[in-house]
């Protein structure tokens, strides 16, 4: 199934593929995979204004991920109490704010690249069903992200690369 990568923002070219391997591998790390999934990037704007309709919550945010993976029927699908069969297919869109990129980049003292690369593995797993809002749901997302980025570390520096040449470096 697709991965499509979309931005309005001119000279994003060389983001696509990297983009992609960074979410069929944080999926295939969770034992999913992918289904319809777009990643978008965006400014803080678009991003602000779907948080506040879809979260309640009047500030921008860095990454958004929508789920739209239908939900399985047990006996047609083989699910268990626990949740989804093993390796069922994801869909759903990851947004990603280009504005908090840059900044929290800067903030971590990360490449951007590197930085965008986390941003799409974390919306990559909120698709997989990984959240954060209790310290140890926190601690594997960090586990997540960071085996992902090392599983993918050419894809970050191909990000890199793509991002250097976009702001003519």
């Amino acid at each position: 199934m697709p991965i499509s990568v979309a931005s309005p923002a001119p000279r994003r070219r060389g983001l696509a593929n990297p983009l992609r391997a960074l979410v069929r591998a944080a999926l295939t790390l969770e034992g999913r995979r992918p289904g319809e999934i777009t990643v978008v990037l965006e400014r803080d704007a678009r991003l602000r204004e779907l948080n506040h309709r879809y979260r309640g919550l009047d500030r921008a945010t860095d990454v958004l991920a929508f789920d739209y993976t239908p939900a399985p029927r047990a006996a047609a699908r083989g699910a268990t109490l626990t949740g989804s069969p093993p390796r069922a297919r994801v869909s759903g869109d990851i947004l990603v704010s280009l504005d908090r990129m840059a900044e929290q980049a800067k903030r971590f003292r990360v490449t951007r690249g590197r930085e965008l690369a986390r941003l799409v593995v974390h919306g990559a797993l909120h698709l997989a069903g990984l959240d954060h809002h209790a310290p140890a749901e926190r601690a594997r997302m960090r586990r997540g992200e960071a085996r992902a980025l090392r599983a993918c570390a050419a894809q970050v520096r191909a990000l890199e690369r793509a991002l250097e040449r976009a702001a003519g470096r």
